[in-house]
């Protein structure tokens, strides 16, 4: 590609490039006729000045994940795409038996191709863009894993790891090879530079909760409002990445300089006869000169020095490699600028000291149909300060404010699969996938927040009380225990007290855990943190600005994202921090979302 780039026509330049690798693969059988009749897949990308090309052949993905919504953006060049494809156009096709699904219709062979995938007109991408450039053994994982997982991730390593290890954990029969470049598209404009904090003495420190999490309890008397901001992690030079099959890689060759460009070139070759691993670089315009090669981020004590950008483009992050071994998958990155943190917004109050907790009384109502509804707690007003302070980085958590929470009930545990099919069957509506979990003891998951919404009206109607999903505040102060913690049991990521991605829980990784299988927190409340994420009633909003201070549901902002908080089984542990908030669909069904439900007094 980069021989016959720049060029008027992008796309001819990558249907080119095809043309030519097939060729190259034709070569190597002349060398080696054993190999005639394999293939691969292949997927190649070039981004320019925040526009997308691509050409693909078979079966290999490209994905676009913007806003928390994933899409295919190219051709699936198999069975199963095709015979979907002709739904889709309203001409089904039936299926011809004893051909599979992912058999590939068009491939690189040497042959001809049957068809490549490569449109004439390029596609905008935005700052906030996640590309994920991927063999077809990431179909193992649900679109709401993925979308979970790199929501989650800091930045294009660790969401490529996580990605891959929940592929491996997955154990699926017959696992295809799965290969992953992430690119994370930042606008650098906006990363603005970050002065280190202030040093912390040790009697302040005394009166903090651990400066390395995202909850800080109240400061010394005497001393300012607020707790040491979460470190932000340095950036290191990259390791070079080891593939674990031959692979020869391609020399990474700048753009003309008469250009000033660079060039963004990936593509996957998920087959046993060619792997491919060529150099993803920088895009960016303008008369400078190319810079140093970038960083990717590594854990850090302290904060880096601020460092100066002039740099006003949205840029791709470079240096992404490929391989096509078989499983256990193995990790491709793409490197990464981490963002810089935003301004420290200005917090309301400090924190209130933790409240002395006592369990409240547990209940439940009667329906009119017969049996029972939901185990209930009472929850003791009080008040707490909810979100994480103004030095934390994480933005939709700021600014920390305090709220006052009158008397309520809340589920003690996840609403189950037995307790929702009550009001599924009284209202006739179909049940939500089980995931073949035992109904009794297992949580509901798949329910839209509609459905959620729909079941507290009925069970409203069914006991003559006030049912409800729990305000964004109730959940938190509920979920926390009272502690003000990072963590209702602390301030440590401690294996063994819930079930998430790194909780090491010893569980199933691909599915919930049976409700109350591990500690209750201070109110008596069980998996508040990880298990599945649950929704609450409010609208999304980006930040805690304008926030109610009496624990009432925020309504406004973008009421088509819904809050879900508590994190679950896919999450990390860092992830079902007490103030850790998530947004979803709100028409739309999760594998890892569920809901628990508030009785009002």
């Amino acid at each position: 590609v980069n021989a016959n780039y720049p060029a008027d026509s992008v796309s001819q330049v990558l249907h080119d490039a095809v043309l030519k690798a097939n060729h190259s693969i034709a070569e190597t059988i002349k060398e080696t006729p054993a190999l005639d009749g394999m293939g691969c897949t292949l997927v190649g990308v070039l981004v320019e000045d925040n526009k997308l090309w691509w050409a693909s052949v078979g079966d290999s993905n490209l994905y676009l994940l913007r806003n928390r919504e994933l899409t295919k953006l190219n051709a699936d060049h198999s069975y199963g795409g095709f015979l979907d494809a002709m739904a889709a156009a309203g001409t089904p096709v039936e299926p011809e038996p004893g051909l599979a699904r992912n058999m590939l219709m068009s491939a690189l062979t040497g042959g001809d191709i049957s068809d490549i995938d490569c449109p004439t007109t390029s596609m905008q991408i935005k700052a906030g863009d996640k590309l994920l450039i991927c063999s077809d053994g990431i179909n193992t994982l649900s679109d709401g894993k993925i979308i979970q997982y790199c929501d989650w991730s800091d930045t294009s390593k660790e969401c490529t790891e996580a990605l891959l290890t929940a592929v491996e954990d997955a154990e699926a029969p017959k696992q295809d090879n799965a290969t992953v470049i992430v690119v994370f598209v930042i606008d650098k404009a906006a990363a603005a530079t970050v002065s280190p904090p202030p040093a912390v003495t040790v009697s302040e420190a005394e009166d903090i909760t651990d400066p390395h999490r995202g909850i800080h309890a109240a400061p010394a008397a005497g001393s300012e409002a607020g707790a040491p901001a979460e470190p932000v992690q340095h950036t290191a030079p990259a390791e070079p990445v080891q593939h674990t099959a031959p692979v020869q890689a391609a020399e990474q060759v700048p753009a003309p300089p008469d250009k000033n460009k660079k060039i963004a070139l990936m593509s996957i070759a998920a087959g046993v006869l060619i792997a491919a691993a060529l150099g993803a670089y920088l895009l960016m315009s303008g008369g400078e000169a190319p810079g140093p090669a970038p960083e990717v981020a590594a854990p850090a004590e302290e904060m880096p020095a601020a460092e100066e950008t002039t740099a006003t483009e949205t840029t791709l992050a470079e240096e992404a490699s490929v391989s096509a071994a078989a499983p256990p998958p193995a990790a491709e990155t793409a490197e990464v600028e981490t963002p810089a943190a935003e301004p420290p917004a200005t917090e309301t109050a400090p924190a209130p000291e933790p409240a002395t907790v006592t369990k409240g009384e547990e209940f439940r109502d009667t329906l009119k149909s017969g049996g029972e509804g939901p185990l209930m707690v009472w929850i003791p007003a009080g008040t707490y300060a909810m979100g994480s302070p103004a030095t934390s980085i994480v933005k939709d958590e700021r600014p920390r404010h305090n709220v006052t929470i009158k008397k309520f009930a809340i589920s003690k545990f996840e609403v189950t699969i037995a307790d929702y099919a009550k009001y599924a069957k009284a209202a006739k509506k179909p049940m939500p996938d089980d995931l073949q979990m035992e109904h009794e003891t297992s949580p509901v998951v798949f329910v839209r927040w509609d459905d959620a919404y729909n079941y507290s009206k009925w069970l409203s109607e069914q006991t003559g009380h006030k049912y409800r999903l729990p305000s964004e505040a109730e959940w938190e102060y509920a979920a926390s225990g009272g502690q003000g913690t990072t963590f209702w049991w602390g301030i440590e990521e401690t294996p063994g007290m819930a079930h998430c991605f790194t909780c090491e829980s010893r569980l199933d990784p691909r599915t919930p855990a049976n409700i109350g299988t591990f500690k209750p927190n201070q109110f008596g409340l069980y998996d508040t943190a990880g298990n599945v994420s649950e929704w609450v009633y409010d609208c999304w909003h980006d930040s805690y600005d304008g926030a109610p201070a009496d624990g009432s549901v925020w309504e406004g902002g973008d009421c088509s994202l819904r809050v879900a908080r508590g994190g679950s089984y896919i999450s990390p542990q860092q992830s079902i921090r007490t103030a850790k908030r998530d947004k979803f669909k709100s028409d739309s069904g999760y594998d890892h979302v569920g809901f628990r439900l508030v009785r009002e007094e």
